[in-house]
């Protein structure tokens, strides 16, 4: 049910009692006020609990993907009402790792609650000798392996889709899936 079907929801500041004098004993301005009333209430009882709106915790369930696409994370409705506020709040506190190792380690973590084994092709290190190898492969590249209990009933579409969401933009990845 959406706000503007709610039968006499009252404004919280009618029009009619912001008027001068004059107009408060005019019946006409009154009732003209209170059918503006009628059709505003709605609107600001919207933005007077509009926190709430945005809080995962007090948001209306339709509001939760809407919510997630602020941080790039896709619920795909596998998860319950309550489930989807977890990884919206999740994915709140997850923000600042976004495309790191320990932000690819958390969400696929509070996804499906799994450990994943990250393999990157990339390193640092310092040598006080010029000339000294680089560590790491020539081609940028991420693994992301998970062991899974049953791999035949893992849905590995939707693990690419997190690390896709959760991995630096420029990096190429690839998933597997272990028993």
């Amino acid at each position: 049910m959406t706000r503007g079907l709610v039968p006499g929801l009252a404004s919280p500041y009618p029009i009619g009692e912001t008027l001068p004098g004059v107009f408060r004993g005019d019946s006409f301005t009154q009732r003209w006020c209170a059918a503006l009333d009628e059709v505003l209430a709605p609107i600001v009882a919207t933005l007077d609990s509009f926190p709430a709106y945005l809080d995962p915790a007090t948001a209306p369930e339709a509001l939760l993907p809407w919510l997630a696409g602020w941080m790039g994370i896709a619920l795909d409705g596998h998860q319950s009402a309550e489930r989807q506020r977890e990884l919206v709040q999740i994915g709140v506190e997850l923000l600042q790792w976004r495309g790191t190792a320990r932000g690819i380690r958390a969400a696929v973590r509070a996804l499906f609650d799994l450990d994943p084994e990250l393999v990157e092709s990339g390193g640092t290190a310092t040598s006080p000798q010029p000339g000294t190898a680089l560590p790491g492969g020539d081609r940028p590249e991420l693994l992301v392996r998970l062991r899974v209990p049953n791999p035949d009933d893992f849905d590995v579409r939707r693990l690419d889709a997190l690390v896709d969401m959760a991995k630096p933009a420029h990096l190429p990845h690839r998933v597997e899936i272990t028993g």
